[in-house]
C-alpha cells in the first residue's frame, strides 16, 4: 500500500509578511488572489486536511477545498510569543530566543519545542502511512520543516535551515513509514502524468 501527503503551505498573510509567529490574522488580499488562481491545478485527493488557523483554512477554501481541521499538523504553539514580531521577542527576551533558535529541546515560554513538535509530527507521519491514497493538507510553514526534518532522519537543528514558501506543495510518498520526498512544486505549475 502506498500512501501519498501533499502538504500544501498557507498564501501570504501579514503575519507571514511581518515575520510575526501567528496572530489569527486572514489572508491578505494578493495572498487569496494568488490562491484562488491556484484552484483546480491539485490533484484529487481521497482526504483533505488542514492545520486549525484562519490563513491555512482561508487558503483551503480559496483552493476550492473542503478540508476539515486536523488537530495533528496544528501550529506550534508559540505560547507568550503568539501575536509578536520575531524582532519584537528577540528585543524584550534574547537569551530565551537565541536558547530556542539553537536547542530544540527549548520551547518558547508556555509553547512548545521544535523537538516536540517533530515528534508530534513524526507520530502522525506513522498513522498516515497506513492511509492508502492521496491526502492534500493545508498546513503552516513549520509543519512542513517537521516533515522534511523527520523523513530525512536530520538533526532537529536543521529545522531553521529549511525555507517553505507560500503556496508551495511538497509531497511525500511511502510505504509502512519509509517515506520519499518532493520538495517545493509552486501551485499552478503544470503537473505531468508521473506526478498525479
Amino acid at each position: 500500500m502506498t500512501s501519498r501527503v501533499t502538504f500544501i503551505s498557507p498564501a501570504m498573510n501579514r503575519s507571514l509578511r511581518e515575520a510575526r509567529f501567528d496572530d489569527g490574522s486572514p489572508l491578505d488580499a494578493s495572498g487569496a488572489a494568488r490562491a484562488e488562481s491556484a484552484a483546480g491545478t491539485l490533484p484529487t485527493a481521497d482526504q483533505v486536511l488542514v492545520s486549525p488557523t484562519v490563513r491555512c483554512r482561508e487558503t483551503a477554501s480559496a483552493l476550492g477545498l473542503a478540508a476539515r481541521d486536523e488537530p495533528g499538523l496544528r501550529a506550534p504553539d508559540m505560547g507568550r510569543w503568539r501575536g509578536r514580531t520575531l524582532d519584537e521577542v528577540g528585543g524584550a527576551e534574547p537569551d530565551a530566543v537565541a536558547r530556542w533558535l539553537t536547542d530544540p529541546a527549548v520551547a518558547p515560554p508556555g509553547g512548545e519545542s521544535v523537538r516536540d513538535l517533530c515528534e508530534r509530527v513524526a507520530g502522525w507521519l506513522d498513522a498516515s502511512a497506513e492511509v492508502a491514497g492521496r491526502t492534500l493538507a493545508v498546513v503552516e510553514p513549520e509543519i512542513v520543516r517537521a516533515v522534511v526534518v523527520t523523513i530525512l532522519k536530520a538533526p532537529q537543528a536543521a529545522f531553521w535551515r529549511l525555507n517553505v514558501p507560500p503556496l508551495t506543495a511538497t509531497e511525500v510518498s511511502g510505504r509502512s513509514g519509509r517515506w520519499n520526498l518532493r520538495l517545493g512544486q509552486p501551485l499552478g505549475t503544470p503537473r505531468t502524468g508521473a506526478d498525479r
